[in-house]
């Protein structure tokens, strides 16, 4: 059976005591259970202030075969970070907000560059998604279309460089469309003429949408799937929704992480579950303990905070 355990980033401290929590042991240096195994979806690097101590924990437990992991959009920006082309030079030459978080890894590493280099060479060896025939789990959006090209991706145990490259060259290939959709998800663009403003008094001009159901005729806030401010309760104009990827109710358990939920629900759908419960804001770390069961149970939820 499996543990499945949210976002991590950096908060190594946090993830120990989840895992003694749930009786798993350090044994020979590794973490690991007589029965479980531990699964992590991603973004456990970045923020905290325990990054390599929780880069280690992840990679001797998943070397160990007592843990599996996937990428999330923090780890694939660390690896596009340090991208060089084939003349070895550096592509990403100014870079943008999305590496802002990354710095902070960086510095930690700075002593010991040939381990960072190590661990990114490792990160390449994790794929985007896991689906173990009971349950699925991914970053953060499950799509038939964009798991279809991840798996022809992923070759000979690992993501090639020239995956990356196309990922950071052309914004508008199906590889990395894909990849995006999976560790970012899908979100609502609010045109240049359309003001909606939410209970902090702020006008958001991109909203993480709720990716498994149909968008048509729900409100602002019914279609968000963002846990930090609250918006309109008025409909959406059709002529700006995305398009999402509804789940199925008698699809197999799906878990992400992601989207921050400090403030809840986790389980939003009877086979639908977001572990992220926002560890660097909330201090709370959470996993789902999964046992078979298709009815997903705020049960078999296991919290630790500060």
């Amino acid at each position: 059976m499996y543990d499945i355990i949210g976002d991590v980033h950096g908060q190594a401290s946090h993830l120990k005591k989840l895992l003694v929590e749930m009786g798993y042991e350090k044994v020979d240096g590794t973490y690991s259970h007589p029965s479980r195994k531990a699964i992590f979806v991603g973004d456990f690097i970045n923020r905290g202030a325990e990054i390599r101590k929780t880069i280690w924990i992840i990679r001797s437990m998943v070397e160990e075969g007592k843990a599996l992991a996937i990428l999330g959009n923090h780890e694939i920006n660390a690896i596009l970070y340090h991208l060089k082309d084939k003349q070895g030079i550096l592509m990403v030459k100014k870079p943008s907000k999305n590496y802002l978080a990354l710095y902070k890894t960086i510095n930690e590493f700075a002593l010991n560059p040939l381990e960072w280099k190590d661990t990114l060479q490792w990160l390449r060896t994790l794929p985007l998604f896991l689906d173990l025939g009971g349950i699925r789990v991914v970053h953060a959006c499950w799509s038939e279309e964009a798991i279809k090209v991840a798996k022809t991706i992923y070759t000979e145990g690992r993501i090639k460089k020239s995956v990356f490259r196309t990922i950071h060259k052309k914004s508008e290939d199906e590889i990395t469309k894909s990849v995006w959709l999976l560790t970012k998800g899908v979100y609502l663009r609010m045109p240049a003429d359309l003001r909606v403003r939410n209970n902090k008094g702020v006008t958001p001009r991109v909203v993480r949408m709720e990716w498994w159901d149909s968008p048509e005729n729900k409100t602002f806030e019914e279609l968000s799937f963002e846990s930090k401010f609250t918006l309109p309760q008025y409909t959406v104009p059709k002529e700006i929704l995305a398009k999402t990827y509804p789940y199925p109710e008698d699809a197999p358990p799906v878990f992400f992480g992601h989207y921050c939920r400090g403030a809840g629900p986790l389980i939003v759908k009877g086979n639908v579950c977001c572990v992220d419960s926002c560890v660097t804001g909330s201090g709370v770390l959470t996993a789902y303990r999964w046992d078979g069961e298709q009815q997903l149970s705020a049960e078999k939820v296991v919290q630790i905070k500060d």
